[in-house]
Parts: C-alpha cells; sequence; structure tokens
C-alpha cells in the first residue's frame, strides 16, 4: 500500500464513523418526531411560522436556499475538477464495496460474483491471493454485518438515534422499527452480495452527477496513459484492470473511464510493476493540458503530450 492508499483509507475510516455517528452526536439528522433538522445540537427550521412574510421569506433564502446552493455549487466544482472524488475517498458505500471486494476475491477468486473468470492467483504487480471456500464465511458475515450498520445507521438519521440503538442492544424494537431494519438489512445484503459496483455505477444519483459534470471539463484530473512505453504493458497481465473496483480498464479514453473514482488503485498497481523494474508508473494522473491526451479522444483526435506530463525514468527519456 502506497502513500495515497494508506491516505484514501485513512479518510474512508474517519468518513464512515462520521456517518454512522453523526445522528448519534446529533451533528445531523432529521427528527421525524420534531419535524425538523438538528444540526451540530441545535435545531434547523425553516423559520416560517409565527413571523411576518418579509422575515419569512429571508429565513427560507438563509436556511434553506442559500445552504443548498452552497453544498451543490461544491458539489459541482469539486466534480468539474476531480471526478468521483467523493466515492473513492470519503463515500461509506464504496468503503463496503471495496471490502466486501478484497474478502469475495479471497474467497473465490473474483471480486463480485459476476465476473467470468477468476483473477490470476499471482499477478504481474506483486499481489498474490490463493481463492479458499473457507473465507465464504468472513464474506457472508461482513455483508450481514454492513446490511445491519447501515440499516440502523440510516434509521437513526430520521428517528432518536439513542432510543434505537438501546432498543436494538436490548432486543426490545418497536414493531415499526424491527419492521424498517429488517427490510432495509433485507435489501442492503442482497445490493452488497450482487450489486454493490452496479448500483455505484448505474444507480447512484451523487456519483452519476459527478460523472456528468466531470465529463464536461475536458482538462478535468483523470487517469493518464503514457503511451509512448505502451510496450512496457507486454509483459503484464493487465493488474491495473484487476486492481480496479469498479472494473474499470484504466488505459481507454475518458467516456469508458465514465466512473472512475480517482482512488488510483490502478495507478498503485503499475507501480508495483515497474518499479522493480526501475522504471515509473505508465499509469500517472493528470490534469489540465496533459488531460487531453485522454478527453480528445473520446473525438478521434491524438493529441500531442507535452513530456513533461509524464514522470519517466531516464532510460525511457532517452529511448523516446
Amino acid at each position: 500500500m502506497n502513500g495515497i492508499q494508506r491516505q484514501r483509507l485513512l479518510w474512508r475510516t474517519a468518513f464512515f464513523a462520521l456517518f454512522v455517528l453523526a445522528p448519534v452526536l446529533d451533528l445531523f439528522r432529521l427528527d421525524l418526531t420534531q419535524g425538523h433538522f438538528i444540526l451540530f445540537g441545535m435545531p434547523w427550521t425553516l423559520g416560517v411560522r409565527d413571523v411576518g412574510s418579509v422575515e419569512a421569506s429571508i429565513n427560507l433564502i438563509v436556511r434553506a436556499f442559500l445552504p443548498v446552493a452552497l453544498v451543490i455549487g461544491a458539489g459541482v466544482w469539486l466534480s468539474w475538477r476531480y471526478g468521483r472524488l467523493y466515492c473513492g475517498w470519503l463515500c461509506p458505500h464504496f468503503s463496503v464495496v471495496e471490502t466486501i471486494n478484497s474478502l469475495m476475491r479471497r474467497a473465490s477468486g473474483k471480486p463480485t460474483l459476476w465476473q467470468r473468470q477468476p483473477l490470476p492467483e499471482s499477478q504481474s504487480d506483486g499481489v498474490q491471493i490463493h481463492p479458499r471456500r473457507v473465507m465464504w464465511l468472513p464474506v457472508a458475515v461482513t455483508v450481514f454485518f454492513f446490511s445491519l450498520l447501515w440499516a440502523v445507521s440510516l434509521l437513526t438519521y430520521l428517528l432518536p438515534p439513542i432510543e434505537i440503538w438501546k432498543n436494538l442492544l436490548t432486543a426490545s424494537l418497536t414493531r415499526n422499527q424491527f419492521i424498517f431494519i429488517s427490510v432495509a438489512t433485507t435489501l442492503f445484503v442482497i445490493e452488497f452480495t450482487f450489486a454493490r459496483h452496479l448500483f455505484c455505477r448505474f444507480g447512484c444519483a451523487v456519483g452519476l452527477f459527478q460523472s456528468l459534470v466531470w465529463m464536461g471539463n475536458r482538462k478535468a484530473m483523470v487517469v493518464g496513459f503514457d503511451r509512448e512505453r505502451a510496450a512496457d504493458c507486454a509483459g503484464c497481465d493487465t493488474s491495473c484492470e484487476h486492481a480496479c473496483p469498479m472494473r474499470l480498464q484504466p488505459r481507454r479514453i475518458k467516456r469508458k473511464m465514465f466512473t472512475c473514482t480517482q482512488c488510483q488503485q490502478c495507478v498503485q498497481a503499475c507501480e508495483r510493476v515497474n518499479g522493480p523494474k526501475g522504471k515509473q508508473s505508465l499509469l500517472q494522473m493528470v490534469e489540465g493540458q496533459c488531460a487531453l491526451d485522454v478527453s480528445d479522444r473520446d473525438f478521434g483526435r491524438r493529441p500531442e503530450v507535452p513530456c513533461s506530463c509524464f514522470h519517466r525514468d531516464a532510460q525511457s527519456e532517452s529511448s523516446g
């Protein structure tokens, strides 16, 4: 695990903890019993009751339209420059996707049930995973644990969280609480088992929004492929593709990378393949003018790529 992946692990772990604890600590939740949001322990209402029309209009702008506009604006700006950065670095659902992918590969050799062929047990990037059927038990336990945790966490965003957790731990859930948690847990078990990455690619509105904005910026950050050194890929078993949790092919054009989460696991895999040879990775994160080599190829163009776009070893520079 390189430095980038350690940073991702730290960010994803912290945000997952925040996702679970935010309602418990009253940082943010919608309390249906009180009929309003709670933000940092304080009630957050629209402030339109029992006030004049002018004050109600101002409160509506300040407390509703302005916060929503700021959140959407920040999301558009981040997506325009970095694509699905939230998905790859923060999203609690994607953290579950990566965890189950890893365990399922150890059980079956395939990161998802829909993978046609098992991945190589010994890869060019040094990864060695020998599937064992006994690992299906950790897969099942992990799927159920995260499904239950997600179901309970979602309910705590709507009802008093202390009450929910207390009732759960003392086996005294109300009828409605039990029904919600049971149904939600069942749905999450199905989704996490059969369709977790498919949901990320095709069903998540937040992810699709980020991808659509990102596609509109030809100079946005993207995984770049050093095509002048493409011959160096000849002895590799496409470790970069095996590493991608979204099952993408990182060397393709941007349109084919529509759902890339900027996790950079493909870059790490390429570094592992070329590092022992004393060479730089063929895959590197690029943006600005350098990103045109990926995005412009969607339109059949072959843009010239400045030499400064890719870090290359001295041998590659002299031969190029």
